[in-house]
Formats: C-alpha cells, structure tokens, sequence
C-alpha cells in the first residue's frame, strides 16, 4: 500500500490531497479563490500567492484530522511544479520540500497537465491505449498522442489563446464575470446558436488559434450593438466546442484509435460533452471526461500523477524548483 499526499497550487485553487495506490481517495481538501478574483477579472499573483500562503497549513490540518492519517504512514509527497503561475506554485512546491524533508519522505514533482490527465484514469477503467488527449484549460489547449502512461507525442497546441482564455475574453465582452467559462455556459442555455463564428485554421493540421475567434466576436458585437447576448455566447460555444471536437476526431482517425480522454477546466463544458458523446454513435470514437467536480485543478489528480511516479521511482530532490511555461 503507497499513500500519496497530493499538493496543488497553480492558479487560484489551493488543495491537498491523500490517494491510495493511485485509485482510492482517503480524503481532499480545496479551498478555491474564484470569489477573490472575480472583481479584477482574471487571477491576479500576488494575491492568490498570498491566499495560498494562508490556506496551505490549515488545510493541511484539516486533511490529516479526517483522514486519521499519520505523516508516519505517508509513502510520498507529489506536488505540482508547473505549469501555472510562479508565485502560487512556488508555495505549493515550497510546502511540499518542507513535509518531505521533515517527513523521510520522496519528493515527487508533477506536470500539471499530466495531473489533469490522471484524474481521468482515476475514475475510468474503460479507457484503451493507445489514445487520442484533448488538453483543454484556461492556458493551455493541446492535442496529444498516447502511447502509454508514460509515453506522449504533442500532436498541436494553441498557437495564441487557450480555449478556456478565450471563454473569458468573451465573456467580458458579454459584460460577464469572471471565470467566462461557466458564465458563459449559464446564459448560452437561454439563446441560440444562431450565428456561426470562423473556425480559424492553422499552418499545422492539429494547431489551434482562438486569437482569431474572439476578435471576431469583438467586432461583431461593436456591429451589433443591440444584438441579444444570450445568443452569441451560444454560437460562441457552440463554434469552440465544434472545433476543439473536430480537431480531436481528426486526430483519432489518423492515428487509428478509439478513444479520446479529454482533461482540463474545459471538460467541464456541457455543449463539448454533447457533442463528443453524439460522435461516438457516427464514428465510433469513444471520449472519456472526469466527473464535473475534478475538471478544475485540484490535489486528487495530482496524487494520483504522484502514483505513476512512485512506482517507476521517479523522485525530485529538494532542489525541485518552478517551472511556470513546463510543457507535457
């Protein structure tokens, strides 16, 4: 039995975590600081680094309080070392030296994205390899071939916005707040997919660009100022969910699989969920998402990467520094 203590702190979530044997969660903690930000419009450093700062410990405390879990009976300490903002992580890697040190314990260093990936795994076991990654989030949006747990080929990535980034673009054109995404998604369900939106094309066949798109949507509201919103956040979702599904089935049939896991913040999408489910009738492809409660960033997943690294002995040691532009 390996009980893995997960750390997460990349962006505005702060969480811990102990998952047994990469599978079975003991117990989770996460304290999110959505509210924070929303009246700046987007996370600001200082602030979340600070708020990690003061939340870490106490939740930490909390989580071996409900666990019943001594540090004694811990097998390693996984964190997230990028990528995601230098401040934020820098406490959750900072936190984790501490505990592994004082602990006798390994360090484990985990790829954020990768962590995002494993909370898939985590809660589906029909999952066939080789497989098709649709990597959707607020910073990052890339295609990736998987060999096996340990092997990936990036097929394309966005060259400009993030999909998820892009959500919140539009959404502040909307006049909506922050994070776009669910925003977005809330007042999609009372218009209509009316208009349709570019889907812009890329030099590489699996590249994204979503620059394009909103500036689109930009100057399309400056033309139509009085048009119902409800209705181009609905095209505007419905254009992203097309695309970033098309891309992904192209993807899978060039590479002859069956499957296709999509990870990230994104996932959580209603209208991308539809439209995967509704291919799988046409052609076959299956798509697997994580349950709605771990497709936003959180010490599970990263418990859980931490796993596949314990049993291949992949350890850091306590030089383990950030990397905020790490890739997977």
């Amino acid at each position: 039995m390996a009980l893995i203590l997960g750390i997460e702190s990349s962006c505005d979530e702060t969480s811990v975590a102990i998952v047994e044997n990469g599978k079975d969660i003991i117990a989770e903690k996460t304290a999110s600081q959505v509210r924070i930000h929303a009246p700046y419009g987007g996370v600001v450093p200082e602030i979340a680094s600070r708020h990690h700062l003061e939340n870490i410990s106490v939740l930490m405390q909390m989580l071996m309080d409900d666990s019943k879990v001594t540090p004694r009976s811990i097998s390693a300490v996984a964190v997230t070392y990028g990528p995601g903002l230098a401040g934020p992580l820098l406490v959750g890697v900072s936190y984790a030296k501490a505990l592994a040190y004082s602990w006798k314990v390994p360090l484990i260093a985990v790829n954020h994205m990768l962590g995002h990936l494993n909370a898939v795994f985590l809660f589906d076991e029909t999952i066939s390899l080789p497989c098709v990654v649709l990597m959707v989030s607020g910073a990052h949006t890339e295609i990736v071939y998987m060999r096996s747990l340990d092997s990936y080929k990036i097929l394309g990535k966005s060259t400009d916005d993030a999909a998820g980034e892009s959500f919140d673009k539009v959404a502040r054109m909307l006049g909506l707040a922050y994070p776009g995404g669910p925003e977005i998604e809330k007042i999609a369900k009372f218009g209509k997919p009316r208009y349709r939106f570019p889907k812009p094309r890329t030099t590489r066949k699996y590249d994204f660009s979503f620059s394009g798109l909103k500036t689109h949507v930009k100057y399309f509201l400056e033309k139509n100022p009085n048009i119902k919103k409800e209705d181009v956040a609905s095209s505007f979702q419905e254009t992203v969910a097309e695309l970033l599904v098309e891309r992904a089935v192209e993807a899978a049939e060039e590479y002859s699989v069956s499957d296709v896991v999509v990870a990230g913040g994104v996932a959580a999408n209603t209208v991308l969920r539809e439209k995967a489910y509704n291919l799988f009738e046409k052609k076959g492809i299956k798509f697997h998402f994580p349950p709605l409660k771990y497709c936003t960033d959180n010490a599970v997943m990263v418990a859980a990467a931490g796993w596949q690294n314990y049993k291949s002995g992949r350890f850091a040691d306590l030089s383990l520094n950030v990397v905020p532009n790490l890739e997977v």
